[in-house]
């Protein structure tokens, strides 16, 4: 997997670790240890020091973003002399492959940004439920690519995301249920007027074909104001992906309503082997064709080494 590598013409500004926590300066550690344990996904070892290392020099850093934008809004609302009530919440975009950590970076992220000063409003919507359900999946024949771009309900994705940005109340997102692995299609989120929203999920910075006459083609991160796209080398993510499968084999798989009981079920080397192909076919393909390649499109790489903690972040310049 290529990486990235600072030097005088990249788009980023390169921090290891160490340089990076000291950007925290005084922001205050509002999380627990079991706070954190209970936030964090199966086989993800973020404890209270990467909270420290890593995620509150983030929060100080959206902290300005937030400032920023809100200041920004109020001006353009004096010069254009208009009177408008709604709020306008900030959008926050979390990418990456399956495996790397963005569910446990998001749940982080979402109580620290909740415990500001401000105590602003924070949702956290993931993308897995604007996935197509597996009826319609199987109807078009993408079962085997769920996950890629075009097993996702786009429309029904930006239609929710410009509600949101035009300051609707109430507005529904869909649930996945990991159990069965598909859409509950009789349940849903409220996202009701949050000051802060957190969208994730693997497809997020994804571009489509442009239309030569010129048409409006809106993309999903139209409607971010900041993008973080968590990163690691190909054969870590690997490794971690059949972590996560071990551990679920004697876990959530073990429930018989588990659209994945049957692997519970037969001996640990076939096992491995049907995740190795599950890697191989499915998550390894949509990761090279269309996860990496939406990295560049980031405002910041949070990179993971092999012990599952950031290394490296990089941010854009300005």
């Amino acid at each position: 997997m290529n990486q990235l590598t600072p030097n005088p013409f990249s788009p980023y500004q390169f921090y290891d670790a160490e340089q990076w926590s000291a950007f925290r300066a005084d922001t205050p550690q509002t999380l627990s240890a079991e706070e954190v344990q209970r936030l964090r996904s199966l086989n993800d070892p973020i404890d209270l020091n990467e909270v420290r290392r890593i995620y509150l020099s983030l929060s100080r850093l959206l902290s300005a973003y937030v400032e920023a934008s809100q200041q920004l809004y109020t001006q353009r609302k004096r010069f254009l002399d208009i009177d408008a009530t709604h709020k306008t919440p900030f959008i926050i975009g979390i990418a990456g492959s399956v495996a790397v950590g963005k569910s446990t970076t998001s749940r982080i992220l979402k109580e620290l940004l909740a415990r500001w000063p401000s105590s602003p409003k924070v949702d956290l919507v993931t993308t897995d439920g604007f996935l197509f359900s597996n009826a319609e999946l199987r109807e078009r024949e993408l079962m085997t690519r769920k996950g890629f771009p075009e097993s996702y309900d786009i429309g029904a994705l930006l239609r929710f995301l410009s509600w949101i940005k035009a300051g609707a109340r109430n507005v529904r997102a869909p649930l996945y249920s990991h159990l069965t692995y598909d859409v509950l299609t009789d349940e849903h989120q409220t996202v009701d007027s949050p000051d802060i929203l957190i969208v994730e999920g693997i497809n997020v910075l994804q571009v489509r074909d442009l239309p030569e006459d010129g048409k409006m083609v809106p993309f999903v991160s139209d409607f971010f104001d900041f993008s973080i796209y968590i990163d690691a080398e190909e054969r870590h993510i690997h490794d971690w992906y059949l972590e996560r499968f071990k551990l679920l084999r004697q876990t959530a798989f073990q429930n018989p309503a588990s659209f994945f009981h049957r692997y519970a079920e037969i001996g640990e080397q076939e096992a491995l082997q049907i995740a190795e192909g599950l890697w191989r076919d499915i998550n390894r393909r949509n990761l090279r064709e269309n996860i990496l390649p939406t990295r560049p499109r980031a405002d910041l790489i949070l990179r993971k080494g092999p012990d599952h903690l950031v290394e490296q972040v990089a941010l854009r310049k300005l």
